[in-house]
């Protein structure tokens, strides 16, 4: 049994939010989701300040004493190894190279399990689905494209340097109209989240709007920049409007197509689609995109049993933890790992 006295905490660190969740040697959650400035940018000092302020705002939510915490679950936004931060991503430049992990724990006197964001909303997902106990790949399309993967019984795979899953660089071979490969944000060329992404659709749109048959288009004008056309985006897609609608037609179709090689690797029986386009109106119509780009690149049984035809050996579901996953990921881990006996 673990301590009945203990909680444990989950920290989301963002580009510019914290985002903090408590829960109890249940699995509970105890108090509300807490949300405080990160600060990343200036430096990781600065932002394990707003942290503090994060764990001072749980206990008093719940109810509890500070002390009554007794491990960490925290996610940074970008690849790291047993604590270190390997790259900068958006991060301030002394974040590279750190053992944040083992700085924290030394500041806080609890332990801390650390990891990054896409592997913790992937642990969240895991989380709040009590009754699954099989695999869970988390793809989640964004300003990027990112994921994690879970195996059964709900310890997340990082592989050896923490880099395992990065979805959105699995080479797809998808073209432009002018036959090249579009250039992802890392430097490749091909990447799916080239593809799959709110910079790519940006790319798209660009190109789409050059086209003759969208000239009287209301999102062709010169005046809107190309990142507020893109934001409407969505809710031209959500009214029906073709252009919208073919942009993220293709988005899903090449997703899917992305997620059956991933599904090939790994074979985790449940793909959960993530990000912002769980939550519009048309997701249920984004989904069957999906499932079309997969059904075209997996193998029959991805799809179905080979002895019992009705059996679906590949589940799809949109996410259901929303911003709070991530947080909830490392509140559920932090007590999965450091809970007493």
């Amino acid at each position: 049994m673990a301590n009945k006295t203990s909680y444990y905490a989950g920290l989301d660190i963002g580009g510019t939010t914290v985002k903090a969740v408590l829960v109890n040697h249940l699995a509970e959650q105890v108090g509300p989701l807490t949300e405080v400035r990160s600060q990343v940018k200036d430096g990781y000092e600065a932002t394990f300040g707003q942290l503090d302020k994060a764990l001072d705002q749980l206990a008093a939510g719940a109810g509890i004493e500070k002390s009554a915490i007794a491990g960490i679950g925290l996610d940074v936004p970008a690849p790291s190894s047993n604590g270190v931060i390997w790259g900068r991503a958006n991060l301030g430049e002394d974040w590279v190279g750190t053992d944040i992990r083992s700085k924290l724990s030394a500041r806080t006197g609890v332990p801390v399990y650390m990891t990054n964001d896409g592997n913790a909303a992937a642990l969240g997902e895991y989380a709040l689905r009590h009754k699954h106990l099989g695999g869970l790949l988390l793809v989640a399309p964004g300003t990027g494209l990112g994921g994690g993967f879970v195996m059964p019984g709900g310890r997340g795979y990082e592989g050896a340097n923490g880099m395992a899953l990065e979805v959105g660089h699995i080479s797809v071979p998808f073209r432009e109209d002018d036959g090249q490969l579009p250039t992802c944000s890392c430097g490749l060329k091909g990447c799916a989240e080239a593809w799959v992404s709110l910079v790519a659709l940006r790319r798209r749109l660009r190109l789409e709007l050059e086209k003759l048959e969208w000239a009287e288009h209301p999102l062709n004008n010169p005046e809107i920049p190309v990142e507020e056309k893109a934001f409407k985006l969505r809710d031209y897609a959500e009214k029906g409007d073709p252009l919208a609608v073919q942009i993220f037609k293709q988005q899903g179709f090449i997703l899917g197509y992305a997620i059956a090689d991933m599904v090939r690797s790994f074979d985790p029986g449940l793909v959960v689609i993530g990000g912002g386009l769980a939550e519009t109106t048309f997701r249920d119509q984004y989904m069957e995109w999906i499932e079309e780009g997969f059904a075209d690149r997996a193998w029959p049984v991805y799809r179905h049993s080979p002895i019992d035809p009705d059996k679906v050996t590949t589940q799809f579901e949109w996410a259901s933890g929303g911003d709070a996953a991530a947080a909830i990921g490392m509140a559920y881990t932090a007590r999965e790992m450091f809970s007493e006996a």
